[in-house]
């Protein structure tokens, strides 16, 4: 089974050994960022499970950071600060933050809150996958157990969100999803941006259509969402 990735993003050298040995020993994997600018690069580019963020970063505000990340993707975040007022929690909740933890924190505690937001991540692919293992609908192929898709026998590789927007699509074959609808289910809020859904979702089409421009298996419904067709009576859950 792999072990989650955590990003750890704390520009105090002392507090930063304190939770990656934390982690270390609980069996996590883990990469690390002490800038504002660095824990973005990271986000993007090892794509961790979590994330664990101070506020107070030499070159950005975390709060700035959150909003940042907020902007395209889902990743949780637990901030871990010495910003102890209500004001500063309720700024960062309401940024995106998952939750937060005052320092001077305890091991057990920060380890407590970091699984509770793992098994939500845990929870959210459950509920794709429904009771089922494996989707199909003509060439594409869905395995929900191994995390991977196939179209034909060509294994297709997909960002986290383009695989979610995929799964939310296919549990819901054959009906027209509003754009709202799928924010909510994949953002958690309706609020965010249309044209960027657009754009993971033509990112998305390029790797599973033969011709997007000519769409087959994800259709566009102007000024109101998308719908996956039914192929034949080739559209099943195993």
């Amino acid at each position: 089974m792999n072990k989650p990735m955590i990003l750890v993003v704390e520009d105090d050298k002392p507090i930063r050994k304190l939770i990656t040995t934390t982690l270390e020993t609980q069996g996590y994997k883990y990469h690390t960022a002490e800038t504002g600018e660095a824990s973005i690069l990271e986000a993007v580019s090892s794509q961790p499970d979590l994330m664990i963020l101070d506020l107070g970063l030499p070159d950005m505000d975390g709060v700035d950071i959150i909003k940042k990340v907020r902007a395209w993707s889902n990743l949780p975040i637990i901030v871990v600060s010495a910003r102890s007022e209500d004001r500063d929690k309720i700024e960062a909740l309401d940024a995106g933050a998952d939750d937060y933890l005052t320092k001077p924190f305890s091991v057990e505690e920060l380890l407590a809150r970091l699984r509770v937001s793992l098994r939500r991540i845990r929870g959210d692919s459950e509920k794709l996958m429904k009771d089922s293992s494996v989707f199909t609908n003509g060439n594409l192929r869905i395995d929900y157990s191994a995390g991977c898709v196939w179209l034909g026998q060509d294994e297709i590789h997909l960002t986290p969100i383009e695989y979610k927007l995929l799964g939310l699509l296919a549990k819901n074959v054959g009906k027209v999803l509003t754009h709202n609808y799928i924010l909510h289910e994949i953002w958690g809020s309706p609020t965010y941006d249309i044209p960027a859904l657009r754009v993971f979702m033509a990112t998305l089409r390029k790797k599973i259509e033969r011709s997007p421009s000519q769409p087959k298996v994800i259709q566009t419904h102007i000024g109101v969402g998308y719908r996956m067709l039914q192929i034949g009576d080739d559209s099943r859950v195993i």
